[in-house]
């Protein structure tokens, strides 16, 4: 094992090996309910190690394409090791996808096998016969399976392949540049796209992150986020494996139980989305709120509303910041800048705000905001097998980030909304259209629209997801119906807030849905807005 530099995952655990083996840099709390799950940089190596035989077995080779199918594990961050030692590429997705939506990303990203938790092989192996690629499938045991792994015809067990003893596989990452994963956008505008983030990436962005966030040595930074997503992959895991703080997990967010787990933990920081800050904030006042050994939370989605006061009910400073997985990052650190400000980007980028003409705006005009190296060198995104969305997304050298922001006279960022046709709910946006297909299908509406309202949380740019729809049979409607086959049919992360029931959904000549007039009759009618609580009007 030959020490190199931090730029890919694998040198970077082999060089930590050797420096601070035994330093447990990794534990997903076990919510009381089951054993905590603890890795050390020896332990990450070694079931590295074994792990990639498993997939050399398999007859994974370097550059081709697996699929991580599964909440927060230490198995996860195994495999991620694993996929860096054998040079194999892993494309994480959510556990709860499934159907049309889990097809399409195990397609697209060309996987030719998935490990994937217990309790997502049922959706998994309701499409696996119509993806012709897929060669091979292991299931991870976990105490939420609701069927063994016995039952589920060709599923090997995660456990059973691990050889007993550690191989001394060589790290066959090659360049810096390939590819580490395939990481999914949320689809908004269309299929979701599969980001080629390269280890030099990943491993880069990390190192970074101590110094844009403010982590000290000894911090303890806290994730409930999915390591599905580059947040809690980067700004927890990344940065701790890089510089040798101890991250905690939870399998998945909780905000009951978030405060307790600092506690238990000390846990000095952690990470937060959009309307979960408000979530948290609205939990019953504790007198020992402020009794933590949280320093700061590193936040996307304070609402201006709350800040001050979120952080003197906690005692604890908010991280302001603002990023894609695709690359752009703007921060607003501790004691800087005005309230409610996405920050300023990094000085290792410059930025323009432009309008629909591809103008630059005045100070305080809304606009998209549009990232460049700060070096005048072309921004470069790869879509994996998409060059044409590729070469979108980087028109001209510059990084198009999709969203609307103005600028004050200071050069302090506020977020505006997301441009396009998606909802931003909870820090993901959320397409429509599947929505719509389901409540379409569900037998209950004549009609249907989908579209957003501003979050009750009051988060920048969070919105809530309202059904609109014209009940196939308006007497003995019960909109409990349409709730149930929501909940039935589509990922926990898109379903409905609000379901508004009108006569008709207004249109213009051409059969375009007039939102606004919508969103007039929600906020003006209360009687005939439904939540899935009760079925009760709000």
């Amino acid at each position: 094992m030959s020490t190199r530099p931090d730029t890919t995952l694998a040198a970077l655990i082999a060089n930590r090996v050797e420096t601070m083996p035994d330093l447990d840099v990794l534990t997903v709390e076990g919510g009381g309910v089951r054993p905590d799950e603890v890795r050390t940089y020896r332990q990450l190596w070694e079931n590295g190690q074994r792990l990639a035989q498993v997939l050399i077995d398999q007859g994974m080779r370097p550059g081709e394409h697996f699929a991580l199918l599964m909440a927060n594990h230490a198995e996860f961050v195994d495999a991620m090791v694993a996929a860096s030692i054998s040079g194999t590429v892993f494309v994480p997705i959510d556990p709860r996808a499934k159907g049309d939506k889990l097809a399409y990303m195990l397609e697209n990203a060309r996987c030719k096998g998935v490990i994937a938790a217990d309790y997502a092989l049922g959706n998994l192996m309701a499409v696996k016969d119509s993806r012709a690629r897929l060669q091979w499938v292991i299931g991870l045991e976990t105490d939420e399976g609701a069927k063994p792994l016995a039952d589920f015809t060709g599923v090997a067990s995660y456990r059973a392949l691990l050889p007993a003893h550690v191989p001394e596989l060589a790290i066959d990452t090659g360049s810096p540049e390939s590819a580490m994963q395939l990481i999914f956008t949320s689809g908004t505008t269309g299929d979701p796209k599969g980001i080629v983030m390269t280890h030099q990436r990943y491993c880069g962005t990390s190192a970074a992150v101590s110094a844009l966030f403010g982590y000290a040595p000894d911090d303890r930074p806290y994730s409930g986020l999915s390591l599905t997503h580059a947040n809690a992959q980067i700004v927890t895991l990344g940065a701790s494996l890089m510089a040798g703080m101890r991250a905690v997990l939870s399998r998945r967010f909780t905000k009951s139980r978030l405060w307790d787990i600092a506690r238990k933990y000390r846990c000095t920081s952690f990470t937060l989305l959009g309307g979960m800050t408000t979530a948290i904030y609205s939990e019953p006042n504790k007198p020992d709120d402020a009794d933590n050994p949280v320093r700061f939370v590193i936040s996307a989605g304070m609402p201006a509303a709350i800040w001050n006061a979120f952080e003197t009910r906690f005692g604890v400073r908010i991280v302001e910041f603002y990023g894609a997985a695709e690359g752009g990052i703007t921060v607003k650190p501790l004691g800087t800048g005005p309230v409610g400000s996405i920050g300023k980007p990094v000085p290792i980028l410059t930025h323009r705000i432009v309008d629909d003409d591809g103008n630059d705006c005045a100070p305080g005009v809304p606009g998209e905001l549009l990232f460049r190296p700060a070096d005048g060198s072309p921004f470069k995104v790869e879509y994996f097998g998409n060059p044409e969305a590729s070469a979108k997304k980087c028109k001209d050298g510059w990084l198009y980030m999709g969203d609307v922001v103005r600028e004050d006279e200071n050069g302090w960022l506020f977020f505006e909304y997301r441009k396009g046709g998606g909802i931003r709910h909870n820090g993901e946006f959320i397409d429509p259209a599947p929505i719509e297909r389901v409540i379409a299908e569900s037998g209950a509406a004549e009609d249907v629209y989908v579209y957003g309202v501003k979050a009750a949380s009051g988060a920048p740019g969070e919105k809530d997801v309202v059904a609109a729809v014209v009940p196939r049979h308006a007497a003995g409607f019960d909109p409990q119906q349409v709730f149930r086959a929501c909940r039935a049919k589509l990922e926990a992360s898109s379903l409905i807030t609000w379901l508004q029931v009108v006569p008709e959904i207004p249109k213009t000549a051409s059969e375009k849905p007039l939102e606004r007039f919508l969103v007039e009759m929600f906020e003006a009618r209360r009687d005939n807005v439904f939540t899935e609580e009760g079925g009760k009007p709000r």
